[in-house]
């Protein structure tokens, strides 16, 4: 692909990242957290933070710097920012971990653990933002892809601020009674920003560029995109401002919520039918693996959808909504991200080390980088012990929830090992493998010139 850059410190966040979800997956395993504990205990909030910013927002993060300059044909603003923010990112939910197993009474010394990570978390992300933002604005107007990503930026910069408020008032550093309510009160608000308005509207965009692109399939620009991304959007202003007032106010949230739930569901419905679209159009007819495990991630997404649906229905919601979260959260976002890592960490390795040399040299395919027939096994197992560790949870089973845990931690195990091979080229012939003029790439960082 002439004229694409690599962001150099992409291949970082993502060791970092997968680092974060073999842990949270460990933890599970072993006990610590949901269901064995409370779900508001701190050690619950433990792992809960280590999938939402160790493993989901690192992972996105990393995805957006590569691919936000691929959706408006623009170079990213600054590479050097996104090793800082890293940093940050990383040091802040250290400090966040530290600041739970202090209220745990794991931690004894009384460091101001909340307020260093809100600080570091802050900025962190808001080199994020800052970075992204300034990217787009360079590709105005923007594509429809493009525009589900500037509406996650606003999602994690409401995702932040509420995370901020919550840690200074669990730190005992603020008092204010309307912001100790919102603290008490306001929990499903941030789970919406952060699931719903950061991870999912960014993963929205990302995807359907990915599809079209790694299917050959056109690229949509159609009325139904365009309301998935308005009833998306909608839903969160309803349910994240639209609770805080009410929550304010001192009025009923549920009324709220229902609302940007019925709004989000339409929205999400729109945003599958693309995605058949976009099968049923490719041209590509041989459906890659990447592709395949794609589709799991979605069905996650629908299973996710019509189990909120059956227990609002028979108003069990609020006591399953765990459960709903999980599969989420594992299923839909955790899929889909493995899934289409399996696809961009051998199309950036194949571009940084074969680009110089493309049109000059025989070089091998992206898809030689892989074996597709043993990877496939892994992903398999992840998907079933994730659907499984639903069931458990959904029925009240903890030892259940613990051996589907367990099986996830050995099932990402092995799909990073199939990452490894493919960065490391292990899986192309030698005598292929290094033409003259290639480059070997690094493990965690990637040489930003163009190609």
């Amino acid at each position: 692909m002439t004229g694409v850059s690599l962001s150099r410190w992409t291949m970082s966040y993502f060791a970092v990242a997968l680092a974060a979800l073999l842990l949270a997956e460990g933890l599970m395993a072993a006990g610590y957290g949901y269901p064995t504990a409370p779900v508001e205990s701190p050690q619950t909030l433990v792992v809960v933070h280590i999938v939402t910013i160790g493993w989901l927002s690192l992972l996105i993060c990393g995805a957006l710097f590569q691919f936000v300059p691929v959706l408006i044909n623009r170079p990213l603003f600054n590479n050097f920012l996104t090793m800082p923010a890293l940093v940050c990112l990383v040091a802040g939910l250290v400090a966040l971990l530290s600041g739970f197993l202090w209220l745990d009474g794991q931690i004894e010394d009384e460091l101001p653990f909340f307020a260093i990570a809100s600080i570091l978390l802050g900025l962190g992300f808001a080199l994020v933002v800052w970075n992204l933002a300034k990217t787009l604005m360079s590709g105005w107007p923007l594509p429809l892809p493009a525009r589900f990503v500037a509406a996650g930026l606003g999602g994690i910069a409401l995702t932040a601020a509420l995370g901020i408020v919550f840690a200074l008032v669990r730190g005992g550093i603020v008092d204010n009674p309307y912001l100790v309510d919102l603290t008490a009160q306001g929990v499903p608000l941030h789970v919406i920003a952060g699931l719903g308005g950061w991870l999912t509207l960014s993963a929205m965009g990302v995807s359907y560029r990915l599809f079209a692109m790694f299917m050959l399939a056109p690229e949509l620009d159609r009325h139904g995109t365009r309301l998935a991304l308005h009833l998306v959007v909608c839903a969160v202003v309803i349910a994240v401002p639209g609770g805080i007032l009410t929550l304010l106010a001192g009025r009923n949230l549920a009324p709220i919520l229902l609302a940007a739930g019925a709004a989000g569901l339409v929205g999400l419905g729109f945003y599958g039918r693309d995605i058949l679209h976009l099968y049923r159009t490719r041209k590509r007819r041989t459906i890659e693996l990447n592709t395949r495990m794609g589709a799991l991630a979605f069905a996650s997404l629908g299973l996710a959808v019509l189990l909120a649906a059956i227990l609002v229905a028979f108003g069990t919601l609020e006591r399953h909504s765990a459960v709903i979260v999980f599969l989420a959260a594992f299923g839909w976002l955790s899929g889909l991200g493995l899934a289409k890592l399996y696809k961009i960490v051998p199309f950036m390795t194949w571009l940084e080390c074969y680009g110089p040399v493309l049109g000059k040299k025989a070089t091998p395919r992206v898809q030689d980088l892989v074996v597709e027939k043993r990877a496939e096994k892994w992903f398999l197992l992840y998907f079933t012990s994730v659907w499984g560790g639903t069931a458990a949870l959904l029925f009240g089973h903890s030892p259940g929830f613990q051996v589907a845990a367990a099986t996830m931690f050995v099932a990402t195990g092995g799909i990073i090992v199939q990452l490894l091979r493919a960065r490391r080229l292990v899986d192309v012939s030698a005598d292929a493998r290094f033409p003259d003029g290639a480059h070997r790439p690094a493990l965690f960082y990637s040489f930003a010139q163009r190609t």
